[in-house]
């Protein structure tokens, strides 16, 4: 089953970033026999690292060994569905920080996967307390 590569990540070895590149990089050399793909929310937000050329975007992604035509299914509505209304209520009740629309999408697309890949594993946690995450 595939691994969801969150975008943080995919930056990271992009940019080569000082701090996280190399230990993501490895991670995902690691990971890659088991799958790798991104969400189509991580493919909208990785649109400006590439310029809006998609079809550099691709490239990079294919070179990458990370898929990124998995379609979305009606168990990740229904996961995004029951995490935001979670986030909702906890924001509500001052017990929830801010968080994208985006990280729910992208936990929800990986909890009916693998599992998640990513740098912010904490804030993924909170609203998909049985995902499965890997961290660099």
């Amino acid at each position: 089953m595939t691994w969801v590569v969150d975008t943080c990540v995919v930056l990271d070895v992009l940019e080569d970033d000082p701090e996280f590149g190399r230990a993501s990089a490895g991670l995902l050399q690691r990971l890659l026999r088991q799958g790798l793909a991104v969400s189509p929310v991580t493919m909208v937000e990785l649109s400006a690292a590439f310029g809006g050329d998609l079809l550099e975007q691709k490239r990079f992604l294919d070179q990458a060994g990370i898929g990124y035509g998995e379609g979305w299914t009606a168990a990740d509505t229904e996961g995004a569905h029951s995490a935001w209304n979670s986030y909702v209520r906890s924001k509500r009740a001052g017990n929830a920080p801010k968080r994208p629309i985006a990280d729910i999408l992208i936990g929800a697309f990986a909890a009916s996967r693998q599992g998640l890949v990513t740098r912010n594993a904490a804030d993924f946690r909170r609203l998909f307390p049985k995902l499965t995450l890997r961290q660099p």
